[in-house]
């Protein structure tokens, strides 16, 4: 295999391939320092699995609403609407404690609105992107205007959390999430890999 074959996800490849330590990574991905201070390793590595889910998502449209196999209703576009509610109730909503901030895809009443909802219609996927990198956004923000990662603040489900177990929470949510986002992009269009 080529190194221009390793970067192109949409080249055929084996399993195997993937995890060839020699393999150039995907663009984009795995930029974070491996070395150094634990804050800049901790944003690195939910930088890489945000990427990751991006790139899962890249150069798709109203495919994104397909749904893995019935009667599940995960799709990708499910999970970056999912990732978008997960940043908001957790950087803005605890940790920032802005008053009046809810789930924007999800409900008490519809607790998987996130997942059901996502339809293939463009304005509903460009609502979802929108969503989600605005939460992005205002998630690096407020990382970066922290003074320390012992910023803690009441969470109803965990009680007291810092601004560390949410990094570390956030990137285990998102490395979850793109083992889902790995299988349904292969549903897709055989797409697997980087």
């Amino acid at each position: 295999m080529t190194v221009d074959e390793r970067d192109d996800i949409t080249s055929p490849r084996r399993r195997a391939d993937v995890l060839d330590e020699t393999a150039t990574p995907g663009p984009g991905r795995f930029t974070g320092p491996a070395t150094g201070d634990e804050l800049p390793v901790l944003t690195g590595f939910l930088a890489d699995q945000r990427a990751t889910l991006a790139l899962k998502c890249e150069g798709l449209k109203e495919e994104l609403a397909l749904r893995a196999a019935e009667p599940s209703t995960l799709s990708l576009l499910g999970l970056v609407r999912h990732m978008a509610d997960m940043e908001r109730h957790w950087f803005r909503e605890v940790l920032a404690g802005q008053e009046g901030v809810r789930p924007l895809f999800s409900s008490p009443e519809d607790p998987d609105g996130d997942f059901d909802g996502a339809t293939p219609d463009p304005a509903a996927v460009e609502e979802a992107w929108e969503a989600w990198r605005a939460a992005v956004d205002f998630s690096d923000r407020f990382t970066r205007e922290a003074p320390d990662l012992d910023v803690s603040a009441h969470d109803a489900w965990r009680g007291t959390v810092s601004l560390r177990w949410v990094l570390v929470h956030m990137i285990e949510e998102y490395a979850r999430h793109n083992g889902h986002a790995d299988l349904l992009r292969e549903r897709i269009d055989g797409t697997r890999g980087l």
